[in-house]
């Protein structure tokens, strides 16, 4: 969830660019900034910073994996016997 208290201070520094002469009033204006940026950030595809978080060491953790299995492969390639499942991988191979 977006944290509120950035679109208040977001909302508070907009409505103070806003020339004297044109504000009405500073918390309607503020109310107003405030709604547009709530709609605005609603409709974002947007994760929270656990999720975030939780994916990026799920990947990092799949990459570990990745790695090590390349590793074996190039082990075994290097000795001479053919990997596991090495048939998939040639398009030739029937």
């Amino acid at each position: 969830m977006i944290d509120l208290s950035h679109i208040d201070d977001l909302a508070r520094r907009l409505s103070g660019l806003v020339p004297p002469g044109v504000r009405e009033s500073s918390d309607e204006l503020q109310q107003n900034f405030r709604a547009v940026l709530q709609s605005g950030l609603a409709r974002l595809d947007l994760v929270t910073r656990e999720e975030f978080d939780v994916q990026r060491a799920v990947l990092l953790r799949t990459r570990e994996k990745l790695d090590a299995l390349e590793r074996v492969v190039a082990q075994r390639e290097a000795a001479g016997s053919p990997a596991t499942g090495s048939t998939a991988a040639d398009p030739h191979a029937h």
